[in-house]
């Protein structure tokens, strides 16, 4: 009796429950690249080149473990190009008895997995993915009820559930979060830390090659690529940040700089969210870090809650939602994605720093995305499902259990307030407060109105004015309406003619 054991390419980890599960005497891994997984969004053209290469050099690393491992690339001849396709290709070739795969990330996937039983006449076993510390029964148990399903209250029951920075049932430093202590601006440094590099080897040259050939029209540059494709070297990436950066992180991690794209980020969920790294075990690396002196509280806590927080709370909420919340639009905001999302020629400073840097790096951290890019989608109205796209597309991390409901429910409120407690809208003063951009940008961020006003400023009440009957009611937004209310007749009236002006201009 014989298994085909299909690993995906975000299930990188000899630790998958199918590869666990199943025999390497007697069953056969199938590996495939399909050109639809490619294109469904169009992705960034060094997101694929690294997950391309990751998956061979994961293919190798299984063969070396005694696996028979059948891998069929992007050109290969008969390649149908999709997954169901290769599948039945294995299927007609190996005459397996049953199907076996750990469960699928994206619930597109999924539902073709849920077909294949039916299509091919075979058992197909479905294993949970335990890389994740939350299950999702687990999750829906937690949100059954809730009327709002607020990030850390699930946050807490996470720490209680793996023990982090626990001291017996208190939290360690007596706080939960120490997101107060997480807002520094940082200023230039001719030491900041960089995440390492590392030159492609032959496989990942061989890609390289094949990505510019068949994805040239895709956005963002290929080269230079220096992503760690095996798990050695993103272990050593993962480590480098520990030694350099992570002491730095919790003051810097919303902070933002001209021409420093990483600062003191990790920049390692591209890792994680393939399979390279165990998130739970870079937890506890970084708990021991605090534990041995070398790390204050501040750094620790706001890595892990990133970890075992937001992406297992997000993922949660992805799977609780599925299908239907990628076309969320509370707020019918219906304006196209603007082009220099793609091209980067805007006289806005921090929004051209944060899709250059996307373009070249296929990287952008938390805050750049959240309030920069996505806080001017926001305000200038922009179609969220467009948003979610673009983002989709556009970052090495990015699959849509992880991006969507960040965006959908965190940066553009299109679910009305399922996620997040409020919109995340603001005018240039935060990007002033948190960045240097503001130095060196043809808008003058302290001007409300007019041709020379950072377009933040108008959009930002305009953004007020437009919603006050959806957001009147919220307690973190109340203020501000009562605030635009008080404003006289003429300046309302310059609000929407500077709003106007600069939304004429997308």
């Amino acid at each position: 009796m014989s298994r085909l054991v299909l690993v995906l390419g975000d299930q990188l980890s000899p630790a998958m429950t199918s590869l666990q599960a199943a025999d390497k005497a007697r069953d056969r891994v199938l590996m495939v690249e399909v050109s639809e997984e490619a294109t469904y969004v169009r992705h960034h053209k060094k997101k694929i080149a690294f997950l391309l290469s990751a998956m061979r050099h994961f293919a190798e690393e299984l063969r070396g473990l005694g696996w028979t491992v059948d891998y069929v690339k992007l050109d290969d001849p008969g390649n149908t190009g999709s997954f169901t396709g290769e599948v039945a290709r294995a299927v007609a070739a190996q005459k397996p008895d049953s199907i076996l795969v750990t469960e699928a990330g994206e619930w597109r996937v999924a539902q073709m997995f849920a077909w294949w039983e039916a299509q091919f006449g075979l058992p197909v076993e479905i294993l949970p993915d335990t890389r994740f510390i939350c299950p999702l029964p687990v999750f829906r148990e937690w949100a059954e009820g809730r009327k709002a399903l607020r990030m850390e209250y699930f946050y807490r029951e996470m720490r209680r559930r793996t023990g982090l920075l626990m001291e017996g049932d208190k939290p360690a430093g007596g706080e939960w979060n120490y997101d107060a202590e997480n807002r520094k601006a940082a200023a230039p440094d001719l030491f900041m830390p960089s995440p390492p590099v590392f030159a492609p080897d032959a496989i990942t040259a061989e890609v390289m090659a094949l990505v510019a050939a068949r994805f040239d029209n895709h956005f963002g540059d290929l080269e230079p690529f220096q992503f760690a494709v095996i798990r050695p070297d993103a272990e050593a990436a993962f480590a480098a940040f520990v030694k350099r950066a992570l002491p730095r992180f919790g003051d810097y991690q919303d902070a933002m700089l001209e021409g420093e794209p990483f600062l003191y980020h990790a920049v390692i969920a591209q890792y994680l969210n393939c399979g390279l790294l165990d998130p739970l075990e870079v937890c506890r690396a970084v708990e021991a870090e605090w534990q041995a002196g070398r790390v204050p509280l501040n750094a620790a806590e706001g890595f892990i809650r990133q970890i075992i927080g937001w992406r297992e709370y997000v993922r949660g909420i992805y799977w609780l939602t599925a299908p239907g919340y990628e076309r969320r639009n509370f707020l019918e905001h219906t304006r196209p994605l603007p082009a220099f999302y793609w091209t980067a020629e805007t006289e806005m400073a921090c929004v051209r720093a944060a899709v250059t840097q996307t373009r070249q790096h296929a990287y952008a951290h938390h805050i750049q995305r959240l309030m920069v890019t996505g806080t001017f989608a926001l305000l200038a109205g922009i179609d969220p499902h467009e948003l979610h796209e673009w983002y989709l597309g556009v970052y090495a991390d990015a699959y849509e259990w992880v991006e969507l409901p960040n965006t959908v429910g965190m940066s553009q409120f299109a679910d009305g307030a399922l996620l997040a407690s409020k919109p995340y809208a603001a005018s240039g003063a935060y990007i002033n407060r948190m960045s240097n951009y503001c130095g060196t940008c043809r808008y003058d961020v302290k001007q409300r109105t007019g041709p020379d006003a950072c377009p933040f400023n108008p959009l930002y009440w305009d953004f007020i004015a437009r919603h006050r009957d959806k957001i009147g009611g919220n307690p973190r937004m109340a203020q501000m309406v009562r605030t635009y209310d008080k404003f006289a007749d003429a300046e309302k009236a310059r609000i929407a003619a500077s709003a106007a002006a600069v939304l004429a201009k997308l």
